[in-house]
């Protein structure tokens, strides 16, 4: 038998999103939100000669920068306030959640609930700052390293970029809480998205160029297209995957009135890491190829080498690309999932695996079941980042569609679709409560 949420939720429509005004003010905040954010990305920094740089930057557009720019929406090639967009917030996030499992202190806060959030969010907040700052400071050394890109160096273009730069990250993270607060919600998440989608439709128009000149050919075209679906159509699938432990809860006794055993599930999601692991593993890799790109002279002839073998496509590159997505997918999943904490949850609450004795021997349950789906989770990332890799470096296809773009862009787009979801089945649910409450005054 189909429950109310089931029927509410297949009854969502346009005209249920037509009647949700609080939903559409919400979608219309976030929308104008993502175009102040779009605005910023084509403002370049003071002092600078934008042309200078963008000849420097299609350089060295196949290391760090080029994925750093794809995330930027473009901002570093054209090296606005927004260049360094709200990666130094997703780095703090990830520090302090690492500092959680070292830190007695930050674990007690973590298990503190909302009080104790706010406090860790703060910490967040001023270490985003420190890491902005910094970053800030060694673009702006760049920059005026090469000589022919900043008119007027010196101390105050250090300090004014720094002040620049560190001030556009820090309001694109009080725009991302504006958004989650008052838009619809994933506000960090969609600020990434919305500079990812924003640079495909260039892509686009590249790829198409090159087919008109020749470059490409129809057919190559095609089986991007194709390939492209596919994936997309993987990831989807791969993101709804769950493994479900059955819960149970025993029966009790409120009065005179005894309640029945109620059960539950626990979902484990196949990839717990979400896009940390190619992101970290392309950083690691790029990092080289960044590096010798600066070096005037090319560097030294170890570093030559190691670039070479770590070209897009190598043998060698694409076997630490995979090795290093399967020890930062096992390595991110140990931190953001604790499985004493969920046992000890589990046992406070009166709830228990069957055939597992609560408390230890369940937590061993669940970290047994979590690194076994965990191995499938790593190797789906491997899948989904390995085809684009090739295709990017055999058939010199745009850098945003590689996995690591798709994989951000359809799992945003999925959560994006919950949350509105959500809000249209919150308001149909106050629509048939309205409604019976009216009914029962007429009666």
């Amino acid at each position: 038998m189909v429950s109310a949420a089931e029927q509410l939720a297949a009854n969502l429509n346009f005209g249920a999103l037509a009647k949700a005004d609080e939903l559409k003010k919400r979608i219309w905040f976030t929308v104008g939100a993502l175009l102040v954010y779009r605005l910023g990305t084509y403002i370049p920094l003071p002092g600078i000669d934008p042309n200078a740089w963008a000849q420097i930057f299609n350089t060295q557009s196949g290391g760090i920068l080029g994925m750093f720019n794809m995330f930027s929406g473009g901002g570093i090639h054209r090296m606005a306030i927004f260049a360094l967009n709200i990666m130094p917030y997703i780095s703090a996030s990830i520090i302090i959640q690492l500092m959680t499992t070292v830190s007695p202190q930050l674990e007690a806060l973590k298990k503190e609930g909302e009080s104790g959030r706010k406090v860790m969010n703060q910490y967040t907040r001023y270490l985003t700052v420190i890491l902005a700052a910094f970053q800030s400071y060694g673009i702006a050394v760049g920059l005026q390293g090469t000589g022919s890109v900043v008119s007027e160096p010196g101390i105050f273009f250090l300090i004014s970029t720094t002040i620049t730069l560190t001030g556009g990250t820090m309001f694109l993270m009080w725009l991302g809480e504006q958004i989650t607060a008052r838009g619809i919600g994933n506000g960090i998440s969609l600020i990434i998205l919305a500079g990812i989608v924003a640079e495909l439709p260039s892509a686009i128009a590249g790829t198409l160029e090159l087919g008109r000149q020749g470059a490409l050919s129809t057919g190559l075209i095609l089986l991007i297209i194709v390939m492209a679906v596919a994936v997309i159509a993987f990831i989807v699938f791969m993101e709804r995957a769950q493994r479900r432990l059955l819960i149970q809860y025993p029966k009790r006794q409120v009065g005179n009135r005894m309640f029945e055993g109620q059960s539950s599930h626990l979902p484990l999601k196949l990839n717990t890491s979400g896009v940390i692991p190619p992101i970290f593993a392309s950083s690691l890799l790029l990092l080289p190829t960044t590096v010798a790109n600066f070096n005037a002279g090319g560097g030294p002839g170890w570093l030559t080498t190691v670039t070479t073998l770590l070209g897009h496509g190598r043998p060698l590159f694409l076997v630490l690309y995979i090795a290093l997505i399967v020890f930062f997918a096992f390595f991110y999943t140990a931190i953001v999932f604790n499985p004493s904490e969920t046992a000890d949850n589990l046992k406070k609450h009166g709830g228990f695996i069957p055939g597992i004795r609560p408390g230890e021997r369940t937590a061993e349950y669940i970290d047994y079941v979590l690194s076994r789906i965990t191995v499938i989770g790593a190797l789906y990332l491997s899948i989904v980042c390995l085809i684009p890799e090739i295709l990017i470096s055999y058939a010199a296809v745009p850098f945003y569609f590689g996995g690591t773009s798709l994989l951000i862009v359809v799992s945003v787009t999925m959560d994006t679709v919950a949350q509105v979801q959500g809000y249209l089945l919150a308001h149909q649910y106050e629509g048939l409560i309205k409604r019976s409450k009216l009914r029962g005054r007429q009666k």
